[in-house]
This record gives structure tokens, C-alpha cells and sequence, in this order.
């Protein structure tokens, strides 16, 4: 199953967004979660996961700005984004992992681009 990631956009520095992606029956609750981006250029990075329980953890360069979460009631992972900065620009993809195969096939990410 891939996910789509939405709700990107232009966002001047300083600026908040909130991503959101849409899972089906229990990916979330059975699967670890996690949102990547990837810059022009560079490769696709892992910026922050959640696990089964809720407890989520983020690459060094957003934490403390970026808060994961999920509403398994409607099958939804978010990614709050604030503070932006631009070296935030990237498109962001949400994906789930399982552990015999690893993260799932990637769907469509959402763009988000952080410029005054």
C-alpha cells in the first residue's frame, strides 16, 4: 500500500504547516511510522518516526520544531511543522515500516518550500 503525503505549500521562514497522510485499515497502529524528505539533490532522510505506542523520535535538525503524531480512530499521521527554516524545503513522504521488509513502497510526497 503507498501513502500520500498532503497539505505542503510555500511557507515563509518562521512559518507552520501541518502534513498529513492518509493510511487504510491498521497501518498505523500495527506499524512504526515515519515522515522523509528529500532537498533537490540530496538524498531521502528520515526527519522523524513514531512507533506502535506513540512515542516518536526526529533527526537532530528538526527536534524541538517538528512534532510527529497519528489518530488511528481515522487511520491519519501528522507532522506539525514549525519554525520553519528554509533548509526545511523538501518533499515529504510518509511511509511505514515493517520489519520483515522494511519501509513500504514510497507513494507521492507533498512539497514544502520555506521562502520569504
Amino acid at each position: 500500500v503507498q501513502l500520500q503525503a498532503s497539505g505542503g505549500g510555500l511557507v515563509q521562514p518562521g512559518g507552520s504547516l501541518r502534513l498529513s497522510c492518509a493510511g487504510s485499515g491498521s497501518i498505523l497502529s500495527l506499524n512504526v511510522m515515519g515522515w522523509y524528505r528529500q532537498a533537490p539533490g540530496k538524498e531521502r532522510d528520515l526527519v522523524a518516526a513514531i512507533s506502535t505506542t506513540g512515542r516518536g523520535n526526529y533527526a537532530d535538525s528538526v527536534r524541538g520544531r517538528f512534532t510527529i503524531s497519528k489518530d488511528n480512530a481515522k487511520n491519519t499521521l501528522y507532522l506539525q511543522m514549525n519554525n520553519l527554516k528554509p533548509e526545511d524545503t523538501a518533499v515529504y513522504y510518509c511511509n511505514y515500516w515493517v520489519p520483515s521488509t522494511g519501509w513500504g513502497p514510497w507513494g507521492q510526497g507533498t512539497l514544502v518550500t520555506v521562502s520569504s
